[in-house]
Parts: C-alpha cells; sequence; structure tokens
C-alpha cells in the first residue's frame, strides 16, 4: 500500500496554502490529518466547512460522538485528538474512556447520546429502536438526531482517512482500551 507523507505548505496549491495559514494562526499548527487533505485541491475547505457549520450539539456532546465513532472505527488518530479536545470541553480522563466504552453513567442525557452514536455507528445507521426511544425521552428532539448523524459522517471521513493514509498522530497518544 502506498504510504502517504504529510505535505507541506510549499507541496499544497494555493487556496490550501491560505487555509494551512488561517490554522496554524487559530491553532498553532497544521494537523497532519488535515494536512494530508491538501493533496485534494478543495476536500480540505469543503471539509472545514462542513465540520465548522452550526449545530444544536454543545461541545461536550460533540466530543462523546467523536469519540465513541472513532473507537467504534478504531481509528487512533481521531481517539488521541478528541482526547484532548474532549478535555478541552470538561470531559475527566475517567469520563473519555467511559464513553469510548460505550456509555456515560455521569449523564443520562450524554449516556442516550453515546448508546445510540454508537449503535448507529456500528449498524451503518440502522440504530435500535429502543436508543432511539431512549434518545428522545431524554430531551432530544429530531433535529439533535439529524445533528448526530451529521456528526456521526464528519467523523467517519476522518476515521476513514486516517485508517487509509495512517499519517502520524500529532496529538498525545491516547492509549488503548
Amino acid at each position: 500500500m502506498k504510504t502517504f507523507a504529510v505535505p507541506t505548505r510549499e507541496q499544497v496549491s494555493e487556496n490550501n496554502q491560505a487555509i494551512f495559514d488561517t490554522l496554524k494562526q487559530k491553532i498553532g499548527m497544521v494537523p497532519n490529518l488535515y494536512a494530508v487533505m491538501a493533496y485534494a485541491d478543495n476536500a480540505l475547505g469543503n471539509y472545514i466547512t462542513f465540520q465548522s457549520g452550526k449545530t444544536s450539539l454543545r461541545g461536550k456532546e460533540k466530543e462523546a460522538v467523536n469519540l465513541i465513532v472513532s473507537q467504534v472505527n478504531n481509528c487512533i488518530y481521531c481517539l488521541s485528538a478528541h482526547t484532548a479536545i474532549g478535555k478541552m470541553n470538561g470531559l475527566t480522563d475517567d469520563q473519555i474512556i467511559e464513553i469510548r466504552n460505550g456509555s456515560a453513567s455521569f449523564d443520562a442525557k450524554l449516556d442516550a447520546l453515546v448508546k445510540l452514536a454508537k449503535n448507529i455507528t456500528e449498524n451503518r445507521g440502522k440504530a435500535d429502536s429502543a436508543l432511539v426511544d431512549n434518545f428522545f425521552a431524554a430531551g432530544y428532539t429530531e433535529g439533535s438526531l439529524i445533528d448526530v448523524i451529521m456528526l456521526i459522517g464528519d467523523k467517519t471521513i476522518m476515521n476513514y482517512l486516517h485508517n487509509l493514509t495512517e499519517v502520524p498522530v500529532d496529538f498525545p497518544l491516547t492509549p488503548a482500551l
């Protein structure tokens, strides 16, 4: 299989160079997985637009979904990145491990979200109806469900990209479960 090198700023299109500059300014780096998207002239910009869209989900909820989807899809890059981001959104190490294991006993609403997101990911969108009912009973809406599906799609793109390219993880490496 072809090995993917992480392209430098000079190796990508002018449009992607501008995105690299913005990322460096905003977060201090260009994550390797974002950089590899820049092999395509439009993928990185399209992805950032998709990822930064408005959602009904709070930061902690988004990170819970990102963590469980990345766990199901066995993506060490995204698990490492979202462990760091999850902590920035108030999740503890123990809570992150519990989410990666498929539950969130410390928060009933988050637990319903994590269980449903895991089930949706494992079953390619064919969710267990009891988990969907529990999600709504926890206070989520039809709109929330759509936002969860969008987030699962977002994270699945990146999980698959890393699982195929295997670019180096440039976040503190999270331990395996």
